[in-house]
């Protein structure tokens, strides 16, 4: 039976990866689950200098799902790659490291340096704020994506991965403008922006006022979103949103998905992403499927 899958032309041994910003760089979830039964850890997004984050709260529970309004908070690369790669090497896992700027050079400096290390692949994180832009995401104009994703693939080594925000009103613009560019991959869909009030203060439950949305609730979306670009792109997809079991994992898979990221169930069932592991190859057991391949994009 076979569950390897190429992404962007490296080898996982399997579809499952953990998603950007719910992981980590694996230390904290080390003594729950072992690394090397993963198809890849993605770690939470790293950019050139160290970033604060945004003021608490920044995390709301909602039905569903959560909010989050962590603004990326990081210790900045040259901490990531004395302290974080050392400890990913150690397992037999793709390496896949999320990259954050403000602003283009930002992302390009970053990539340079990256380039250096034994990291697989890039996932390069384009709901970031564009602060020269006034604050508007990279990822919600197909230009700027084009241009980002181009210059981004000029100095790097790996295969560049673009993440696409949901924010929009036709993500396959988005999805075909990072193809345009040269992306070897897009993964989609990020959190969808959302808030919520507490009545009982009367104020904004984030101080941020909006947040993240992500969970079982955003998974519709998200499927219906890979669906749709996996239809108009020729690139991998990695699908991500809302998954929590193997059953939520194959949905994607089968709307056209190469491989999937598991993110906020972590949270809660900090196994869950072995558990999908496991849940995948007793549905192929189950129902004679020899190749994951049979599997991906079967739904037309």
């Amino acid at each position: 039976m076979n569950t390897s899958v190429n992404l962007a032309g490296v080898t996982l041994k399997n579809p499952v990866l953990t998603a950007s910003g719910t992981f980590g760089s694996g230390m904290e979830y080390g003594e729950f689950v072992d690394l090397s039964r993963l198809g890849g850890v993605v770690t939470k997004g790293v950019a050139i200098t160290p970033w604060e984050g945004n003021p608490t709260p920044r995390i709301a529970e909602t039905t569903g799902g959560m909010l989050n309004a962590i603004g990326l908070q990081n210790p900045g690369l040259d901490v990531f790659c004395e302290r974080d790669l050392p400890f990913l090497s150690k397992f037999d896992t793709a390496i896949v490291v999320n990259v954050c700027g403000h602003s283009e050079e930002e992302y390009v400096k970053a990539v340079e340096r990256l380039a250096e290390t034994n990291a697989d692949l890039l996932e390069i994180n384009i709901s970031c704020p564009n602060v020269k832009e006034g604050g508007i995401a990279f990822g919600t104009n197909a230009a700027k994506i084009e241009e980002i994703t181009r210059a981004v693939k000029k100095v790097a080594r790996q295969p560049i991965i673009m993440k696409l925000s949901p924010n929009v009103t036709d993500i396959t613009e988005m999805a075909l403008a990072a193809q345009n560019g040269g992306a070897d991959a897009v993964s989609l869909i990020n959190t969808i922006t959302g808030m919520k009030i507490d009545i009982n203060r009367r104020t904004f439950a984030l101080a941020n006022k909006t947040g993240g949305l992500s969970g079982p609730a955003i998974k519709p979306v998200a499927v219906r979103m890979v669906y749709q670009v996996a239809q108009k792109v020729s690139v991998p997809i990695l699908g991500m949103g809302g998954i929590a079991s193997a059953e939520d994992a194959l949905e994607f898979l089968m709307a056209g998905a190469t491989a999937v990221s598991v993110g906020t169930a972590n949270f809660h069932n900090p196994r869950v992403t072995e558990e999908i592991v496991d849940g995948i190859e007793a549905y192929m057991k189950r129902n004679r499927v020899e190749d994951i391949h049979e599997l991906i994009g079967c739904v037309k």
